[in-house]
């Protein structure tokens, strides 16, 4: 049986800021719906296709891991896009946490593999959210243009199911894989987080430096160009 609610679901926490001015003004705008579900779908869309998908712009910062800063920047990665998820959530009533896992992303670029030396993410986020009994998880992280654009499949999210990553693309070559559980939380783990990556990664990708910058929707462009001038 689901694990029920607790008052941290539906608390503001430092990263999880669903009492942040910009952050309660966004829910307020996109929670459309007479229901939770109804208000949680809507927010999920607000957030996935509202910010680009960028792992190159990865800040382990506090002010950079807060559900606000992907308001002012307009981009996030899985993590930042799914606090804003859960925060929103929080701040119309409709409890939420997040959930973490390690994945295998086949969607890396030739240079996140260069400089990561494996295609092995640690620490992917997404939110979890309490509907109709249930926890369930949300990926909000690919943005629609990024899979019409790359042949991915889009993650739809109807408040009744996960949404979660699916292991292959429209044409049917690897995409994602769940390799490591690790575990729900009520407010971002960044301490465990970042010290993941300063072990695992170079500081280019472990937040420590400014994030790889450059252009990632380019740079995955550029490297399944001739995979989709053959599909």
């Amino acid at each position: 049986m689901d694990d029920a609610p607790t008052d941290a679901s539906l608390a503001p926490t430092p990263l999880v800021e669903s009492d942040h001015p910009a952050v309660a003004a966004f829910a307020a705008a996109h929670a459309r719906g007479d229901t939770p579900r109804e208000r949680a779908v809507s927010l999920y869309y607000a957030v996935r296709d509202g910010f680009r998908y960028d792992p190159y712009r990865i800040d382990l910062t506090p002010a950079g891991m807060r559900a606000s800063a992907v308001l002012s920047s307009g981009h996030g990665w899985c993590v930042t896009k799914a606090t804003l998820l859960a925060a929103a959530c929080r701040a119309v009533g409709v409890p939420a946490r997040l959930g973490f896992a390690d994945v295998r992303n086949h969607l890396s670029t030739e240079r996140m593999r260069r400089t990561m030396k494996t295609d092995v993410f640690a620490w992917h986020g997404y939110a979890d959210i309490h509907l109709g009994g249930r926890w369930l998880k949300a990926t909000p992280a690919f943005n629609i243009e990024l899979c019409d654009r790359f042949g991915l499949l889009p993650l739809e999210f109807d408040g009744t199911a996960d949404s979660i990553y699916h292991p292959y693309d429209k044409s049917g070559h690897r995409h994602m894989e769940y390799l490591l559980d690790r575990g729900r939380y009520d407010d971002v783990p960044l301490a465990r987080i970042a010290a993941t990556f300063a072990e695992l990664y170079p500081p280019e990708m472990s937040g420590l430096a400014g994030g790889l910058g450059g252009d990632f929707l380019g740079d995955v462009a550029e490297e399944t160009a001739p995979r989709h001038q053959l599909s």
